[in-house]
């Protein structure tokens, strides 16, 4: 294990800040940060489509729709074979562990906790809260119109959770899949950072003392 590197992934419920949770933390260390950002890099290496990634993940809400659109190959030998989505996910798959492999950095989203699971220098971080708390945020911070706040949340929690499930074969937000799970709702942002780095430190240095 390299004791200077810190990987922290966080996965998260629409409206519980995790995002500007992850943005935070990744300034207070120091290290780089990756969302939008990761779609990019994606992009760039890969040369798929960024928009063409982001509709796939946004499919997802029908679990049906995007389970039938993932099985369906082209009928061709080896990779070509795969479907779309397959071959968006691998990409995914070897960009973030190309990323982690680079050194400390903060990934939010993109199934990162599953692409890196077993590797010690990494942290998961499970972001969620409760239902007033989520809508309260998505009106006041992110901008979202009162009327249409539960939907997209519905909607996007649930694209999240069937993404999850069908390239992982787990439980999103199933608390065994992290090493911490948070309710945001009781704590500021700054005071979630500082309680991430601390859990962080105190599990990097027990195993750096195994």
């Amino acid at each position: 294990m390299d004791n200077n590197k810190c990987i922290i992934t966080i996965s998260r419920e629409f409206g519980s800040g995790g995002r500007l949770i992850g943005r935070r933390l990744a300034e207070k260390l120091g290290v780089p940060y990756y969302d939008k950002e990761l779609l990019d890099r994606i992009a760039e290496e890969s040369g798929f489509c960024r928009e063409m990634m982001e509709d796939a993940e946004k499919r997802a809400k029908n679990s049906f729709l995007y389970s039938l659109a993932s099985a369906l190959g082209t009928g061709e030998a080896g990779p070509e074979s795969l479907s779309l989505n397959e071959r968006f996910f691998l990409a995914q798959f070897d960009t973030i562990k190309k990323i982690a492999d680079e050194g400390s950095c903060v990934i939010v989203g993109r199934c990162a906790d599953y692409i890196l699971r077993g590797m010690p220098e990494a942290t998961n971080v499970f972001i969620y809260a409760e239902e007033d708390d989520k809508i309260k945020r998505a009106v006041q911070e992110y901008g979202v119109p009162e009327d249409s706040v539960k939907k997209m949340m519905k909607d996007t929690d649930k694209a999240r959770a069937n993404y999850y499930a069908y390239h992982t074969g787990r439980k999103w937000g199933e608390h065994v899949n992290y090493h911490l799970s948070i309710d945001s709702g009781y704590l500021e942002i700054e005071d979630i950072v500082d309680l991430i780095i601390k859990y962080t430190e105190v599990k990097l240095n027990r195993l750096a003392s195994f």
